[in-house]
């Protein structure tokens, strides 16, 4: 069975794609694999996480849809001809643990009867969800929590990114009774080094390995 942990977003832009780079960087012999990269300029997310890491190219696994069009990825995949096929997006079986990047939030569709959720329960891997600190963000976790519950999708943690909010990142947890993983700061220089060294500090890795366990 894949060691297969999968990170997810509260939303677009919650910070999950660095959150993946800096996972694959810092557990051991880690790969990456974005089974479905909508939108290819100006890099796709594969492209920028091995950018970002260093890694070499055969710690990254190829997207199984690559589609050109940054938009949700039932719309990239009409526009090309295509429909995504869940059937093509099995986890691969590989020995080394995998992070798996979602695409979007969980409500994103990946063809006209699908939704991203719906992959991750047919996966059931542990998701860690990356989620925003400011203004919005109970609302997104939340109700991102009660989707994956309600799925039985197993819930790893929730990871927090972006600049410190006490009260966001203390009620959270304590509302829905998922841990926090901590909180990934912004960096100011994104670079191997700096992430490496951000994990490290900020992200409980124990906790996370134990899920690959």
């Amino acid at each position: 069975m894949t060691r297969a942990l999968v990170v997810t977003g509260t939303d677009t832009d919650a910070g999950k794609t660095v959150v993946a780079a800096g996972l694959t960087l810092c557990l051991p012999g880690a790969h990456y694999w974005k089974p479905v990269q909508s939108g290819t300029t100006p890099a796709t997310d594969t492209a920028t996480v091995r950018a970002l890491t260093g890694l070499p190219a055969d710690r990254f696994l190829p997207e199984a849809y690559l589609l050109r069009e940054p938009a949700s990825p039932h719309l990239s995949a009409r526009l090309e001809g295509v429909e995504i096929d869940l059937d093509r997006l099995s986890l691969p079986e590989t020995d080394a643990p995998l992070i798996v990047e979602g695409a979007g939030g969980l409500m994103v569709p990946l063809n006209e009867r699908a939704l991203a959720i719906d992959l991750f329960a047919r996966w059931g891997r542990p998701v860690i969800l990356v989620a925003r600190t400011g203004l919005g963000t109970i609302n997104h976790s939340l109700l991102s929590i009660e989707a994956l519950r309600a799925r039985g999708i197993p819930i790893g943690g929730i990871l927090f990114s972006g600049d410190p909010h006490a009260e966001n990142e203390r009620i959270i947890p304590q509302l829905s009774g998922i841990r926090s993983l901590g909180r990934l700061p912004r960096l100011a220089s994104l670079d191997a080094a700096c992430l490496h060294a951000a994990i490290e500090a900020h992200i409980d890795l124990a906790a996370i390995e134990a899920l690959l366990a």
